[in-house]
């Protein structure tokens, strides 16, 4: 397999890169924020709302590269609040499937557009 780009409209990149890149059955999903694709801002609310907002952004590029959330091996979620952690893990568990993947979770200084919480993964076939 040859490595490709990730289109998951009405998703689309901040910057100069890819949703996501599939090479060779290995899915690179670029971190997600909780950008709402139909309203084109940050959901508001509370950390859990904002990280299923994540989790749903993330569940778009899944999808339109034919993958699942069975097929996620790797997460990484960065917060700006450790504090959000038990809320954010909360979601988290109810999107995630058994074996849970591998995860790492990093209090960041600052997010794009002053997120709370991103979510990034990696999947295989």
């Amino acid at each position: 397999m040859t490595k490709r780009a990730i289109i998951a409209a009405p998703l689309e990149a901040l910057g100069p890169y890819s949703l996501a890149i599939e090479d060779d059955g290995t899915l690179y999903i670029s971190g997600q924020i909780h950008i709402d694709p139909s309203k084109g801002g940050l959901v508001e609310g509370s950390i859990g709302d904002q990280s299923r907002q994540c989790l749903e952004n993330l569940k778009s590029v899944l999808t339109s590269a034919g993958y699942d959330f069975g097929n996620i091996v790797k997460t990484t979620v960065f917060l700006v609040d450790m504090a959000d952690f038990p809320a954010m893990n909360e979601v988290y568990a109810t999107y995630m499937v058994e074996p849970f993947p591998a995860r790492s979770t990093i209090q960041v200084a600052g997010l794009p557009l002053g997120a709370r919480v991103e979510i990034e993964a990696i999947a295989k076939r």
